[in-house]
C-alpha cells in the first residue's frame, strides 16, 4: 500500500467521522434555537400593584394591576394567554400583540384598552394585598412566569 493511498483512506475516514458527528449534533442545536421557546422565556411578570379588598370604585380597581414585559426585540402574540390569581380569577388576552422591549399593565377595573393598558372590566378586586400569586400562562397552558407575595410566598 502506498503512502498516497494511506493518506486518502485516513482523510476519507476523518471526513466520514466529521459527517457523523455533525448529523448527530444538528438536531440538538436546532432544538436550542427554537424561536417560540426562546420568545416565551423572555415574557415575564415585571411588577404587581395590589389594591384594597374593600375598595370597589373603578379608580381604586384600576390602581390595581399586573405588568407584563416583553424583554425580547420581537413582538409576542399574547392571544389566548391567561393571567390568573390564586383564587382562580382569570383574565384572557384577546387579539393582543406585545411589542418588543415593551410592557403592558392589566388593570382590574373598567377602561379603554390601549397598547400600554388593558382592562379586565371587573367590579371587584382580584389581587389580595396581603398574599396572592399571579400566574401567566401561554396559549397552550404552559406557565411562563409567576409572582407571589405575602404569606406562603413561593415563586
Amino acid at each position: 500500500m502506498s503512502a498516497a493511498s494511506t493518506s486518502r483512506r485516513i482523510a476519507a475516514a476523518v471526513l466520514a467521522a466529521g459527517a457523523v458527528v455533525s448529523a448527530v449534533t444538528l438536531p440538538a442545536s436546532a432544538h436550542d434555537g427554537d424561536r417560540r421557546h426562546r420568545q416565551d422565556a423572555r415574557v415575564e411578570i415585571s411588577a404587581v400593584q395590589t389594591g384594597e379588598r374593600d375598595h370597589r370604585s373603578n379608580r381604586a380597581l384600576n390602581a390595581e394591576w399586573v405588568e407584563i414585559t416583553n424583554n425580547s426585540r420581537r413582538s409576542v402574540n399574547l392571544d389566548g394567554w391567561t393571567l390568573r390569581d390564586r383564587d382562580g380569577n382569570r383574565y384572557s388576552f384577546d387579539d393582543y400583540r406585545l411589542a418588543g422591549r415593551s410592557s403592558v399593565r392589566v388593570h382590574t377595573g373598567f377602561g379603554r384598552d390601549s397598547r400600554t393598558d388593558l382592562y379586565q372590566d371587573r367590579r371587584h378586586s382580584v389581587w389580595d394585598k396581603r398574599s396572592d400569586k399571579a400566574t401567566l400562562r401561554d396559549d397552550r397552558g404552559h406557565t411562563v412566569d409567576t409572582e407571589s407575595w405575602g404569606r406562603g410566598h413561593r415563586r
